[in-house]
């Protein structure tokens, strides 16, 4: 029988409702799987995670050419027209990925992007990959 993780679906709820303006909110693996989703269908969460794996590569990219940094990225915040994007990094393996219309409060919803992050701590930690298999 496959492992199942927890449900952490009204987590992602709470973020959402928490924050005005916030329109999708996504958790995925560092490899662009979608894990958990909240104010989304499967087909939008599952291109925001493909591209957040991108986003992500190059992140890590711009992160080496700081000598004194660790190389980890830990949030990336995209503007564009009609809102903004976040992406934050959400424990090994994992990204906190939420969309949110241009009238959100920036500080607010990174505030509450970090809370969720240390709330479920475990719950986003992504399992290795084993033969194309998710433990």
């Amino acid at each position: 029988m496959m492992h199942h993780r927890p449900n952490i679906d009204w987590m992602l709820k709470d973020l959402a409702e928490s924050v005005p303006q916030t329109r999708h909110v996504v958790v995925l693996s560092a490899d662009g799987l979608r894990m958990a989703q909240y104010g989304t269908d499967h087909d939008t969460a599952d291109r925001l995670a493909a591209a957040c794996a991108g986003l992500q590569s190059l992140s890590t990219a711009v992160a080496s050419e700081f000598p004194h940094g660790d190389g980890r990225m830990r949030m990336v915040v995209i503007e564009v027209g009609g809102g903004f994007f976040y992406l934050m990094a959400a424990g090994a393996g994992a990204y906190l990925a939420v969309l949110a219309d241009e009238g959100v409060d920036p500080g607010l919803i990174g505030q509450r992007m970090r809370d969720l992050v240390a709330r479920i701590g475990a719950h986003l930690t992504s399992p290795p990959r084993v033969d194309g298999l998710v433990g």
